[in-house]
Parts: structure tokens; C-alpha cells; sequence
């Protein structure tokens, strides 16, 4: 069977249903202030269940990220103009290890683990974002810019927060979602301060399944899907 036509398995079932480990399905970000896809990643299911969404990004997939009309990669775009001029999407591969991300339903933020070249564990990222949606074949969020490191020591410190102004000030964000997800990131760091799940879990210790492939990205990457819920 092919990647394509298990996700074409996957999104036959109920919505609601939760992925087997080793389904491969989508993790799409909608762009802000609009409505279209602008990030698309395959993955693999870990585990998903009532309590959490865990999905494994291998080394080399092939992803859809956003990048600037002439070329330019976003992070390379000065501040200023950054979110204010004209983007096209283009597919690319992730570079580098692996990413394991992991979502409980209905937090505003997911948790991903990222490790340096050998499995050395290198750090906990939070990235606040919608709540995830789930559809037959994968999930959609909306990024929220604002992000946490963690570290192996338990330090942790605030990320991107000049974006995070920079987007509303372009008006990205208003001031009512702007508070929203400073809220969330209080309550997340809480969570890190208190060393909770999943900072206790031992999932650094996880390795992903020799016998899993890369999943493919689909050509409808960016396809509407039929039903949506958290």
C-alpha cells in the first residue's frame, strides 16, 4: 500500500476515529489572517488517543512551507517587512533529525522534541498555536508565533517574541487574540516550572520504528477537508 493511498484509508474512516501507530497523515498550518494552507507536513502516528496526539517528522520528508514571491526565505526577510510582502508556497524537505511533536486535545500549544545528530537529546520546544483540528486525513492549527525552549536542565526562555509584536502591528493578530495567547503561554510555562507531562514522559528516550517509510507529501496537499473538529 501505498503513503497516498493510506491516507486515502485513513480519511474513509469517521473523524473522530483515532489513528493506528504507523498511519501517515498531514499536519497543516492555515496562514494567518486567511484562510489557505501554507505549511503542510507528513508524519507518522506514534500514538493518539484520548489524552494525546503524538506524531513522528522524519528526517528528508518532503513538506510545503511558505516563502517570499522572489525566493527569499521568510527568516531571512527583515522584521519589518517580513509579514507585509507578497508569499508564495513551494515544497522543500526537512532538514536535519527528526522532529517528535506532541498535542493534547484542545491545548493551545503542542510540545516538540527535537535531537541533535546521534539521538543527544537537544531540547523541548513549545509552539503555541490553535488548538488542533482533526480531519480524516491529519490536523490544521494556525501558528501563533510566540514559542518556548526547554531545556535537559529544565531552564526555559521565551522565543520569537519580536515576531510576535511584529505580527500585530502588520495586523496579523488583534489585541483580543494577542491576549489569548500570552495566556497560554503562562499557563505552559506553569507547566514547565511544575516539570509536568510531558517534560516527565521520558520521551526523549523514544526512537521511531526501523520499519516505518517517509510518508509522501500528497499532490492535494492542500485539499478542504469534508468535516473538521478538535
Amino acid at each position: 500500500m501505498t503513503d497516498d493511498e493510506a491516507v486515502r484509508r485513513a480519511e474513509a474512516g469517521p473523524t473522530a476515529a483515532y489513528w493506528t501507530p504507523g498511519t501517515p497523515i498531514l499536519w497543516r498550518y492555515r496562514e494567518n489572517a486567511g484562510d489557505a494552507v501554507h505549511i503542510a507536513r507528513p508524519v507518522t502516528v506514534v500514538r493518539d488517543d484520548a489524552e494525546l496526539l503524538a506524531v513522528w517528522l522524519a528526517p528528508g520528508t518532503e513538506c510545503v512551507k511558505p516563502v517570499l514571491a522572489d525566493g527569499t526565505p521568510v527568516h531571512l526577510e527583515p522584521l519589518e517587512s517580513r509579514y507585509t510582502k507578497p508569499r508564495v508556497v513551494r515544497r522543500d524537505r526537512w532538514f536535519g533529525t527528526g522532529v517528535l511533536k506532541l498535542a493534547r486535545p484542545g491545548e493551545p500549544w503542542s510540545v516538540w522534541l527535537f535531537w541533535e545528530p546521534g539521538w543527544r537529546f537537544k531540547n523541548w520546544y513549545v509552539n503555541l498555536e490553535q488548538p488542533l483540528a482533526r480531519w480524516a486525513g491529519g490536523v490544521d492549527s494556525e501558528d501563533h508565533f510566540l514559542d518556548i525552549s526547554v531545556h535537559p536542565d529544565r531552564t526555559w526562555h521565551w522565543r520569537d517574541e519580536d515576531e510576535f509584536a511584529q505580527a500585530q502591528r502588520d495586523g496579523l493578530m488583534d489585541a483580543e487574540t494577542a491576549g489569548r495567547v500570552k495566556s497560554a503561554g503562562r499557563r505552559a510555562v506553569e507547566v514547565i516550572e511544575a516539570w509536568g507531562s510531558p517534560y516527565t514522559d521520558g520521551w526523549q528516550h523514544w526512537r521511531p520504528d526501523p520499519s516505518w517509510t517517509v510518508p509522501a507529501l500528497p499532490e492535494d496537499w492542500d485539499r478542504t477537508p469534508a468535516h473538521v473538529s478538535s
